[in-house]
């Protein structure tokens, strides 16, 4: 058998958050040569703690040797400099000959052409500066809409993308949709889930992750808290979990980094935003608590996005509350789908007295399709 073509991602940065995109090549990068590309983000930069401390990490990152195999299941990562812009004519011909300057030797070196994956519109400007068999689009999110994100800039270069990209892969059909206004179809694959790492959680307790140097992120107390996990930014809907403080009684645990959220979250009773845990501990950290929510507002971005965490809420066998959204709307059926703060907060007073329903624990039973191995097969036969 042939060997396949070798792999190019153009994506954020490899083990900063758990993406789909890392989920996918980790099933992929046994079997096949995978050149990781760290972008910058796709925020314009400002002047703030989070952009000084953001490009600090970046700056650091193009000091160290970018070449080399990883440990694991990871792949080459290489870390080109580039310039923290878009918008300007200048500015996006400046980052085209500088990512092109760092994988094209990568790329001539490679014994045939790759396949290239981009997760993100800004590399538009980058096809046909260097030999590949193929390009694909993998759509995450509508960047355009996205709460304090270069809206204008990410729409415009998305549609030069997508117009030059020989297909489009898409997670969810809202993304579909607004992919098929730019003229062109695609494949759909939503998010897979790893069913062993969250059904086989080790207590919280045990691995003693709950503590860390000069900070007791959750102190030692009977399980029961609700629980969010990931980004906490501007799509969190404040009035429901206001309506869900104002009825509860037990601590309300936003646990994730915070990007601009709104400061009425944290001016609400019993609602405590912490930092982040690694993808790791999350499955013990979900055995500690009563109830997994998704308090999202539904916005233009929210109705596009497909949330990671869902598979993986559900995966726990813990009683999962969320938003109505057209991503969470086909697992009612698993978990209680709320579009009222008072349902949503109704809802988890519920489950946090009753647990899940047994009904609901069946109707999980339809994760065991939704592995990312499954996934990641699906994303190779589309990359061939």
């Amino acid at each position: 058998m042939a060997e396949p073509a070798p792999l190019i991602v153009f994506a954020d940065d490899w083990g900063r958050h758990p993406s789909s995109c890392q989920h996918l090549v980790k099933h992929i990068v046994g079997h096949r040569r995978v050149v990781w590309v760290n972008t910058i983000g796709t925020r314009p930069p400002r002047l703030n703690w989070a952009t000084v401390t953001r490009g600090l990490e970046k700056i650091k990152s193009w000091i160290k040797a970018s070449g080399g195999r990883q440990p694991a299941v990871s792949p080459e990562i290489l870390n080109p400099k580039m310039w923290p812009s878009f918008r300007s004519r200048f500015a996006r011909g400046l980052n085209r000959r500088l990512l092109s300057r760092a994988v094209r030797p990568v790329v001539e070196a490679m014994p045939q052409p790759p396949v290239v994956v981009t997760t993100l519109p800004l590399v538009a400007d980058l096809i046909g500066t260097f030999p590949a068999v193929r390009w694909f689009y993998y759509c995450v999110d509508d960047f355009g809409v996205w709460p304090g994100l270069d809206g204008r800039t990410l729409r415009d270069m998305e549609a030069e993308l997508v117009a030059k990209v020989d297909s489009v892969i898409a997670v969810s059909e809202t993304l579909q949709a607004h992919i098929a206004k730019r003229g062109k179809p695609s494949h759909l694959l939503t998010h897979g889930v790893d069913l062993d790492h969250f059904r086989n959680p080790v207590s919280a307790l045990e691995t003693g992750f709950l503590a860390t140097p000069g900070e007791t992120r959750f102190p030692k107390q009977k399980p029961g808290f609700i629980l969010f996990w990931g980004v906490i930014d501007r799509r969190m809907d404040v009035s429901f979990l206001r309506r869900l403080a104002e009825r509860s009684n037990v601590p309300i645990r936003l646990v994730g980094p915070q990007d601009n959220p709104d400061p009425e979250l944290f001016r609400l009773p019993r609602v405590e935003v912490r930092l982040a845990v690694s993808y790791e501990e999350l499955p013990a950290l979900a055995a500690e608590a009563g109830v997994l929510v998704m308090p999202y507002a539904d916005l233009p971005v929210t109705r596009a996005m497909q949330p990671l965490k869902l598979k993986e809420y559900l995966a726990t066998g813990k009683p999962v509350v969320v938003r109505k959204l057209p991503a969470t709307e086909p697992w009612a059926d698993c978990c209680d789908v709320c579009d009222s703060p008072d349902a949503f907060a109704e809802a988890v007073l519920l489950r946090l007295g009753e647990g899940v329903p047994a009904a609901q624990l069946a109707a999980r039973e339809r994760l065991k399709a939704e592995s990312w191995t499954a996934k990641a097969a699906m994303f190779e036969d589309w990359l061939r």
